[in-house]
């Protein structure tokens, strides 16, 4: 991993991801998380402070080490007992039916295969687990897709492999059974990075 990668995006990200804006979308996918839980693409651990109280113990997976560098004081501050993983999402390290919740935000666009990280989410959930995500990607707009299809190889290039491009609710749905989503532009962002796919996917 080279330093940008490293030391530069992880900062970058940490600041962009802080906006009041994209907060109050964590606030929302997380309200109803429970039992045990995992977070995939846990990042600078900004999803923290949102979590609900009843949740005292979190399992967290990341697979860049200067992401993890900038959570530990997040993880220290934090009532919540964390175990913290890095790894990436595609080969998960733990038993199935392990988990009641698994989460993510803003991660299914950078996971390089995507189909297997969610094959391996369903997995660890329990029978009656929930997915909940907030995730970027393909606009419903096809003069967006067009740009977002041109710009997606240089997007993963500066941003550690995010894709502006995925069908996230293809992708949902061709692993779970039954999918809860709400698909909207956020206005405050250009469009062909704006798009988001949030709900909650059920293992049944």
């Amino acid at each position: 991993m080279n330093l940008y990668y490293q030391f530069v995006l992880p900062r970058l990200l940490d600041w962009s991801m802080s906006d009041a804006n994209i907060s109050r979308y964590r606030q929302e996918v997380l309200a109803q998380v429970t039992g045990e839980t995992l977070e995939i693409g846990f990042g600078t651990g900004l999803n923290l402070p949102y979590y609900p109280q009843h949740i005292q113990k979190l399992t967290t997976v990341d697979a860049n080490p200067g992401m993890n560098a900038l959570a530990l004081k997040r993880i220290q501050a934090s009532d919540i007992t964390i175990k913290n993983y890095v790894l990436n999402g595609e080969n998960l390290p733990f038993a199935d039916h392990s988990f009641d919740s698994v989460v993510s935000t803003w991660t299914l666009c950078s996971i390089a295969n995507v189909k297997q990280a969610l094959t391996e989410i369903y997995r660890v959930l329990k029978p009656g687990g929930r997915f909940f995500f907030i995730e970027h990607g393909l606009s419903n707009n096809p003069k967006v897709q067009v740009w977002q299809n041109r710009l997606t190889p240089v997007q993963k290039v500066i941003a550690d492999g995010c894709h502006l491009n995925r069908d996230i609710k293809s992708l949902l749905e061709n692993q779970f059974n039954q999918v809860k989503l709400e698909q909207f532009q956020d206005t405050n962002l250009p469009e062909i990075i704006g798009y988001f796919y949030k709900g909650v996917a059920f293992k049944t």
